[in-house]
C-alpha cells in the first residue's frame, strides 16, 4: 500500500470556513454581528453540508455556490438578521477565505517529496480557484478535482473516483485528508489511507468505516505520506 498520491478536501480542511464572518465581525460599524459571528459561521458551515446531502440523496444537484448561499440564507434568518449588505459582504469574503497556517508549508515538503497533491472538492471550479490564487497555492497543487465534474456531491462513490482517473492510481495509494469525520469515513469505506483532521475535537462519527488516523491539524501529513511508502 504505498502512498503516491496526497488528496485534500479543501473547506475546513485547507481553508478556514469561519474566516469570512470572523473578518467582517472586525469591520467598522458591525459591532452586532460581531456577538453573533460565531454562531452564523458554524450554523452557515451545517447547512451547507446538510443541503449538500439532502440534494445528493434527492438527486437535485445544484453546485456548491448556490449551496453555500442557501446556507448563509438559513443561519443570518436563525439569529433574526436581515441585511443584504451584510449577505452580500459575507458571501464576498468566502471567496477570499485564508488557508490554515501550516499548510503552505505541509504542501510544500509533500511537493519537494516527491508526493502528487490535489484538491477533491464539492467546490465549484470557481470557487476553489478563487480561495487557490486568495492564499497562494497554486504552484503546491498537481490538481484540483472539482464535484462539478460529476454532478453529485460527497460522500457518493463517483466523486472518489475521479483522484483514480486523475493520477491512474489505486485507492491504497491515496493519502486522503479531510476535517470532516463522515468524509474521511466515507473515503475509508471507499479504499483510500485516510486521515481525519479533527481541529474541533469533535466525537468520531457513527458510521460503518473509521478514519485509519486521527490529527489535530495537518502538519504530521509529510511524515504520515513517507512512514507509506
Amino acid at each position: 500500500m504505498t502512498i503516491t498520491t496526497c488528496v485534500f478536501d479543501a473547506y475546513g480542511t485547507l481553508f478556514d470556513v469561519t474566516a469570512a464572518a470572523r473578518a467582517a465581525a472586525g469591520e467598522p460599524g458591525r459591532q452586532g454581528f460581531a456577538a453573533k459571528w460565531p454562531a452564523i459561521a458554524a450554523t452557515w458551515r451545517l447547512k451547507q453540508l446538510q443541503y449538500s446531502w439532502l440534494r445528493a440523496v434527492a438527486d437535485a444537484h445544484v453546485d456548491f455556490w448556490e449551496v453555500t448561499q442557501n446556507g448563509l440564507d438559513y443561519a443570518l434568518a436563525a439569529e433574526g438578521i436581515d441585511d443584504p449588505e451584510l449577505r452580500e459582504r459575507l458571501l464576498a469574503l468566502y471567496w477570499e477565505l485564508s488557508a490554515f497556517a501550516e499548510v503552505p508549508a505541509m504542501l510544500s515538503t509533500l511537493k519537494a517529496s516527491g508526493f502528487a497533491t490535489a484538491i477533491l472538492s464539492n467546490g465549484s471550479p470557481e470557487m476553489l480557484g478563487a480561495a487557490i490564487r486568495s492564499a497562494g497555492l497554486g504552484a503546491l497543487l498537481d490538481a484540483v478535482l472539482s464535484v462539478e465534474s460529476v454532478g453529485v456531491f460527497k460522500p457518493h462513490r463517483r466523486v472518489y473516483d475521479l483522484v483514480g482517473e486523475k493520477f491512474m492510481t489505486r485507492p491504497e495509494n491515496v493519502l486522503f485528508v479531510s476535517s470532516n469525520g463522515w468524509d474521511a469515513a466515507a473515503a475509508t469505506g471507499y479504499g483510500f489511507q485516510t486521515v481525519w483532521v479533527n481541529r474541533a475535537g469533535e466525537p468520531e462519527e457513527r458510521l460503518p468505516w473509521r478514519p485509519r488516523t486521527t490529527l489535530e491539524d495537518l502538519t504530521r501529513i509529510p511524515e504520515l505520506a513517507q512512514a507509506g511508502r
